[in-house]
């Protein structure tokens, strides 16, 4: 008989922190790595200088929290807007701006889209967010799931950036275990950019026969004299 796998609540924190490195890596074209060593922790906080937050539920409940400081909020601000295409002298120099609130809590919202997305591709069950919350404060405020954990498990893990500056991600929910059975069918894992490029070439290729096709029309009506 063969054995089962058992995916606890680590494994899903490793899919987490792979989606917040695909995601910042891919918007910012720069490398962001986070350390192998992941800390137990007994509470969730918000942190200065910018705090950000998101609520799943659905097959488990769970908060993300991330915590960046001042250099490496501008830092991944600055290298998204830029390549982007948006020109240097355009960008905000604050990490106080709105406008650095507002791409941080759009990334933070593309991160918990990846990471909801893997988690019903690899573990065949659904959860669903909340719009993500960006502040900016300058005092720790402690957060906590307004639902019934019954063995709440809290991690700390930290990420850097190009520059080395540091930035956190923390994860809360309830003790949980995924076994997958001798049964288990592996999902092929849903792409929407290749698909998207996929209809674009056609409907290229397709413009293109169009246009072939005109082309031969207007000759053959030209050595017609029509």
């Amino acid at each position: 008989m063969s054995k089962n796998k058992t995916i606890t609540t680590d494994d899903i924190l490793l899919v987490l922190c792979n989606s917040v490195k695909t995601v910042l890596t891919k918007a910012t074209a720069k490398p962001i790595n986070y350390s192998s060593m992941v800390q137990k922790i007994n509470k969730t906080c918000l942190k200065p200088d910018l705090g950000c937050f998101v609520l799943f539920d659905g097959g488990f409940s769970g908060l993300i929290i991330m915590n960046f400081s001042a250099d490496s909020a501008l830092e991944i601000y600055r290298n998204y807007m830029l390549n982007m295409g948006m020109q240097e002298n355009e960008l905000a120099t604050s990490h106080t701006a709105d406008d650095v609130a507002d791409i941080m809590g759009e990334l933070m919202n593309q991160i918990a889209g990846d990471f909801t997305g893997v988690v019903g591709h690899e573990l065949h069950t659904s959860i669903s967010q909340n719009q993500p919350k960006m502040l900016t404060i300058n005092k720790q405020v402690i957060l906590s799931i307004d639902t019934n954990l019954d063995r709440p498990q809290a991690r700390r893990v930290t990420f850097m950036t190009e520059k080395n500056n540091i930035f956190y991600l923390e994860l809360a929910m309830d003790k949980t275990e995924f076994i997958k059975l001798a049964n288990f069918e592996e999902r092929h894992a849903f792409d929407a950019d290749s698909i998207f490029e996929e209809e674009k070439n056609k409907q290229d290729k397709s413009n293109s026969n169009t246009q072939t096709k005109s082309n031969n029309e207007n000759l053959l009506l030209d050595e017609l004299g029509i």
